[in-house]
């Protein structure tokens, strides 16, 4: 592994926290990004010293810079990112609409933004954009989450041409339904209803299976670059058609 140290946000549960593990047994050392300290610390002590909390909001980036400012980060990993409830644009609040957009969009834009021109001086680097395969397919009732993930995608499409020749790498993974606690809000925090709903009856993806294809990218030689991967379980296909049955006049 020529990589030495990662930047993961997201990084106190779920996917985040399988892939900061798995990078440390890579050999990185890590700093994890998050809100809950308390969780940050249980990481750090099951993981070790490698593992290096950093507690903080993802979209606050003038703080994040300032921590990292002596930092050399060779791998990014935006992986933080919320849905918040899951209804059409019309029923969401003015606020809704705007953290969504501000959680999935613009702080991993900022960061990208932060760290790349250190990646660049050093001719080293790799960003992973998690983003879902909302971005691509239709999921009813929300707009707003699809929206900010397929301009992520989007963003990593323009910049691949922006890094052509920096040695620079930058991935998209697409994941489709993982078992986290990520809909447990849109839920209302009822975890046997959310997974009944979305666990039980399917076999979802799990976060290590994420992080597993990741180091796998991270892992290529220099010259090879997963530009887009859609991670499926299988037994989901993503999106649909829907005819709603004409009104009655």
């Amino acid at each position: 592994m020529h990589y030495r140290t990662a930047l993961v946000t997201g990084a106190s549960k779920g996917i985040g926290a399988a892939i900061a593990e798995a990078l440390v047994k890579e050999g990185l050392i890590v700093h994890a990004l998050a809100r809950d300290a308390t969780a940050l610390r249980a990481l750090a002590d099951r993981l070790g010293p490698r593992l290096r909390p950093l507690v903080a909001d993802v979209r606050d980036h003038a703080t994040i810079a300032e921590t990292l400012a002596t930092v050399e980060i060779d791998v990014l990993v935006n992986n933080a990112g919320g849905l918040v409830s899951v209804k059409p644009l019309y029923g969401q609040t003015a606020e809704e609409t705007t953290d969504v957009v501000a959680l999935n969009l613009t702080a991993p834009l900022q960061l990208i933004r932060l760290l790349l021109p250190g990646m660049i001086a050093q001719r080293r680097g790799h960003i992973f954009n998690l983003t879902s395969t909302a971005a691509a397919a239709v999921f009813p009732a929300t707009t707003t989450y699809a929206a900010a993930k397929a301009g992520l995608s989007q963003a990593g499409r323009v910049l691949r041409y922006d890094l052509a020749g920096t040695g620079v790498r930058l991935t998209e993974l697409a994941p489709g339904r993982v078992e986290t606690e990520f809909y447990l809000k849109a839920f209302d925090g009822d975890r046997d209803a959310l997974s009944e709903r979305m666990y039980t009856h399917q076999r979802p993806l799990r976060p290590a299976d994420i992080a597993s294809v990741l180091v796998s990218a991270l892992n290529l030689p220099e010259h090879v670059d997963i530009a887009e991967l859609t991670l499926s379980p299988t037994e989901q296909a993503a999106g649909g058609q829907t005819y709603p049955a004409a009104p009655v006049p």
